[in-house]
């Protein structure tokens, strides 16, 4: 797939889930080995034109998550590159077991995808909101995982699974018609993060949707003449120490920014490796308090956990009077 401009803004006007779905449409006819098995989920990850043309390619198991990782990896010990998708806490919670025998233990190499992580699916309550995957899924061993800011980087991480040797699982968060982080093409690789605004003294690092919500605070804060930087971490694992310590040192003061629990996903992996490192580094997170709120549509959720562009620099600007 060439990611031209027109490419790009394509992707941007569809969404997360359909670009993942037009990537594989995309790529089925260069990898003659490509497995595609959903749980019922074929409109919902925009693989209903993949699944009409290569039934061959596409196994729908239906709601039996459980089920399909053991298909998958059976599919995977014969060499098949296999995908699966299904809604984010489906995909990693209800088959854990699974993952963590199958994948984990047993090195069958599945790129799995997680739909509709983080809060976008507040309206149903947290039965489907999915704060808790990132911790769950990092504490297996021998599982990339990869939380992509915008659709063009969707498509970049499903190519780069896909030819990773190595179980992956990708967490789309966010709506349909996101906002885009890249203009144009670049160099993505799984497990090195890429700066998205060079700063000084202050470092934000964050993932995912959130991504452009601390973009856009950092466009407000540079208009109050505070110039911080924005790292997007792209990969919660594996992660280059060396280089994030590198990065890290030359700040004076770190915020992380994600859609995830505070325990387990972006926060306590930088907060870790800063531990490790013996780095003396004040580190302040934005995320999800450890407990279950009330649920409600996707602004509302951002709103109530104070993730939105306004807040975030509300609290850069506290924290540094």
């Amino acid at each position: 797939m060439i990611f031209d401009k027109k490419t790009i803004n394509k992707l941007a006007m569809i969404g997360q889930r359909a670009s993942f779905g037009l990537v594989l449409y995309d790529l089925v006819s260069e990898i003659d080995d490509l497995m595609v098995l959903t749980a019922d989920v074929s409109t919902s990850a925009g693989l209903d034109r993949f699944r009409k043309n290569f039934p061959n390619n596409y196994i729908d198991c239906g709601i039996a998550e459980q089920n399909m990782m053991n298909i998958a990896a059976g599919l995977a010990s014969e060499n098949f590159n296999v995908v699966t998708t299904s809604f984010a806490p489906f995909q990693t919670m209800r088959c854990l077991e699974q993952i963590k025998v199958n994948l984990g233990y047993m090195k069958n190499k599945v790129t799995m995808v997680g739909l509709a992580s983080g809060l976008v699916l507040g309206p149903l309550g947290y039965t489907h909101c999915c704060i808790e995957d990132l911790s769950v899924i990092r504490s297996i061993p021998n599982i990339n995982i990869i939380s992509p800011s915008d659709t063009l980087e969707t498509a970049k991480a499903t190519i780069a699974c896909l030819k990773n040797n190595q179980s992956s699982y990708i967490r789309l968060t966010g709506g349909a018609n996101r906002p885009k982080i890249y203009e144009e093409d670049y160099e993505f690789q799984i497990g090195m993060p890429v700066s998205i605004i060079q700063g000084e003294d202050i470092l934000i690092i964050s993932n995912g949707q959130m991504v452009h919500n601390a973009k856009e605070a950092v466009n407000f804060l540079r208009e109050k003449k505070i110039y911080p930087s924005l790292l997007n971490f792209h990969t919660l694992k594996p992660i280059n120490e060396n280089n994030l310590v590198n990065i890290i040192k030359n700040y004076k003061l770190i915020f992380t920014v994600e859609e995830h629990s505070i325990i387990g996903g972006l926060f306590s992996t930088i907060a870790e490796t800063i531990a490790k490192n013996g780095i003396n580094k004040k580190i302040i997170p934005f995320s999800i308090p450890d407990s279950y709120s009330n649920s409600g549509n996707y602004d509302y959720m951002i709103n109530m956990f104070k993730l939105d562009s306004n807040s975030i620099a509300e609290r850069i600007i506290n924290e540094l009077r």
